[in-house]
């Protein structure tokens, strides 16, 4: 079989350039090319040059820049450790401590972003090395960080929203109500591991004061956020009443952390120009890693690897049951290949009959996919929140792909939450009015 062969071919060559050090982003173009040299008539010279062109053009992609340096700001600025500082005596009683900044974090930024990377990267630059000093391990922080930053594609608004809603002729805004509840029960989630790992490790789940503390005395600790909390509030209200598109509002943060940085007396030449720069380089990371992910997209769009299997699929004739798993399997392996965009617009002109004729609500499969799809974020060889941290905590890819096991095991059981109690997704889709 042609398929099973291009998969084999692919796999083995992505691990070999990985294996042999070559840089990620280049990884994925030189693995394109190969398959497109052996399997496909297109030149590849030609199809790389407009796929990355293509990828580097997109306005949409002036978001992620934007957070990043917003990002940068905030932790070389006392606005990261003011967020540490107000969170502190609200969560020393609470099993697992300051790491539920990682989950909360992620959860409100995603509020912002609609981008998984962008997530991790901005929340990462801020939590790493806070939760670092604080002696909490690497293996909590990067694991629970990069299943937080998946957030970002399940908490409205979402990019990958906006496709499958045009692709499956579904409401948008529909889609974006029914990601609220899925994406708080995540949240969750992870939270609730954060609390049983505290539990079951005492040693590490010390309250950094052995003082107890009065509400009037945490809220007045809780002043430190309110630069941190202006800020939130400023991003999110620019794009929720309409005067800004995420893009745009990417800008209103950086602004806006620019000032407050200033005010407060923390923002010099130096600093400015060394957030400027470390914004520069981990987007110059991104922008490589996503230039070969459209180029390898292309290539296995020529190849028609996702079509002939997504056609398969269909072809099986499997209860509504049944191809939920099946899809939830293709999609995980898929997303060891594919961007979720790419993945959506590939396969979803083979797919919504059939899952239409399992008698499978648009607006529910569309929550599904995204968690499928997040699911790949932390999943090797092209987890896209893998190599943000690998870069950002100078590890193994290896490593934070190990760590972010259990995270995905609890994407699996949201997975099946969603499905047995399906209005979890579809309640408040189905009760909002004139949408």
């Amino acid at each position: 079989m042609v398929e099973g062969l291009v998969v084999i071919v692919l796999i083995l060559a992505i691990l070999g350039f990985l294996a042999s050090g070559v840089w990620v982003g280049l990884a994925l173009s030189g693995s394109a090319w190969l398959v497109m040299e052996l399997f496909s008539p297109r030149p590849a010279g030609d199809a790389m040059a407009i796929s990355i062109w293509g990828a580097s053009s997109s306005w949409t992609l002036t978001a992620l820049p934007l957070f990043l340096w917003m990002g940068e700001i905030l932790f070389r600025t006392r606005l990261s450790s003011d967020l540490f500082k107000g969170l502190a005596p609200w969560l020393d009683a609470i099993p697992g401590r300051l790491l539920h900044t990682n989950i909360v974090g992620c959860a409100i930024f995603a509020a912002v972003s609609g981008s998984s990377a962008a997530t991790c990267a901005t929340i990462g630059k801020m939590t790493i090395p806070e939760l670092r000093q604080r002696g909490y391990p690497d293996a909590l922080i990067l694991g629970t960080l990069a299943g937080a930053g998946t957030l970002g594609l399940l908490i409205p608004p979402s990019i990958i929203m906006i496709v499958y809603g045009v692709s499956a002729n579904v409401s948008i805004a529909k889609l974006f109500m029914a990601g609220v509840l899925p994406g708080l029960l995540l949240a969750l989630l992870f939270m609730g591991y954060i609390f049983i790992w505290g539990l079951r490790h005492p040693e590490q789940n010390r309250p950094s004061s052995t003082e107890k503390t009065s509400f009037m005395q945490k809220l007045y600790a809780s002043r430190t956020l309110i630069p941190v909390v202006l800020l939130i509030a400023a991003v999110l209200g620019s794009i929720y009443s309409g005067m800004a598109t995420a893009t745009e509002a990417a800008a209103v943060g950086v602004v806006g952390a620019l000032v407050i940085a200033t005010l407060q007396g923390d923002m010099s030449l130096k600093v400015f120009k060394e957030s400027l720069m470390g914004a520069t380089r981990m987007f110059c990371m991104i922008a490589l890693i996503l230039a070969g992910a459209q180029f390898l997209t292309l290539a296995m769009g020529y190849i028609g690897l996702p079509n002939a299997l997504a056609q398969w699929i269909a072809s099986l004739g499997l209860s509504q049951f049944g191809l939920i798993m099946v899809l939830m399997v293709f999609f995980i392996v898929m997303g060891c290949f594919l961007d979720g965009i790419s993945l959506v617009v590939l396969t979803m002109g083979v797919l919504l009959p059939t899952v239409e004729a399992a008698g499978i609500d648009l607006i529910w499969f569309g929550i599904f996919l995204i968690f499928v799809i997040e699911m790949a974020q932390i999943t090797p060889p092209v987890g896209f929140n893998l190599f943000v941290l690998s870069g950002m905590a100078k590890k193994e890819l290896s490593y934070i792909a190990k760590v972010s096991i259990p995270m995905f095991l609890l994407m699996i059981i949201a997975v099946f939450l969603i499905y047995y109690f399906p209005g979890i997704v579809m309640w408040l889709p189905q009760n909002a009015s004139g949408v």
